[in-house]
């Protein structure tokens, strides 16, 4: 899962990315609305953090371009506005929710968790491949809903495949989910990434399908092809 942090105030934004990053998500930081429409115009992110008082472009005006441009994420909206109007304002301009600062780091996780899970889901339901399920919100994969060990890139590239299960996933795609933008991997990395995961959820009816010069492909197994690379 990949979450953009629009926000001016270094202290608030940097206690955002540390206690996000060690809660598993792949986290990248702006100061202003010009540079968070650039980020995502550029990048695929499941979840904005968008604070109302930017500068160069305000919060608002972010969020209407965003929903004008029919962008696909869901957004949490942070400000120090305690006015009915702002709030009322954001949420018809299409925010999926709204925190007034100061706020709990716990609350916020929380937020983060639920709008993901509705977002990605639609529902509190768990995906599901075969026997495989992944609890996204709470980052719980199991096998005949026995917990397997998972590492946090590995749960993220599961979350990547499970929300397209039978669609073919390019090497590019899945590395803008498992890193931001201090981190790079190789395709060397994502192999060992997918040949780990391949292995771990082997039990599960759910497999891992190269397809050779366009990516990967969760599938599952009875509906798997003879041309696969291993």
């Amino acid at each position: 899962m990949r979450i953009l942090i629009v926000e001016d105030d270094l202290v608030i934004a940097n206690g955002l990315v540390r206690a996000l990053s060690q809660a598993q998500y792949a986290v990248d930081h702006v100061t202003d609305g010009k540079q968070a429409l650039r980020a995502i115009n550029d990048d695929v992110y499941d979840l904005v953090i968008l604070d109302l008082g930017i500068p160069t472009m305000d919060g608002l005006q972010v969020l209407a371009q965003l929903r004008q441009q029919a962008k696909p994420l869901a957004v949490l909206v942070l400000t120090a506005r305690e006015d009915v109007a702002t709030r009322v304002q954001a949420l018809d301009l299409g925010a999926d929710d709204f925190l007034t600062k100061p706020f709990h780091l716990e609350e916020l996780e929380a937020r983060v968790r639920a709008l993901i899970r509705r977002s990605k889901l639609g529902s509190n339901l768990p995906l599901q491949c075969g026997n495989l399920k992944l609890d996204v919100a709470n980052k719980i994969a199991s096998i005949n809903d026995e917990a397997i060990p998972l590492s946090a890139r590995e749960l993220n590239l599961l979350a990547t495949l499970m929300m397209r299960v039978g669609k073919i996933i390019a090497k590019e795609q899945i590395m803008e989910s498992l890193c931001n933008w201090d981190e790079t991997l190789g395709d060397n990395a994502i192999e060992v990434y997918i040949h780990r995961l391949r292995k771990k959820i082997e039990p599960s009816g759910a497999h891992i399908r190269t397809v050779r010069g366009l990516g990967y492909m969760l599938e599952a197994e009875h509906l798997s092809h003879g041309h696969e690379s291993p």
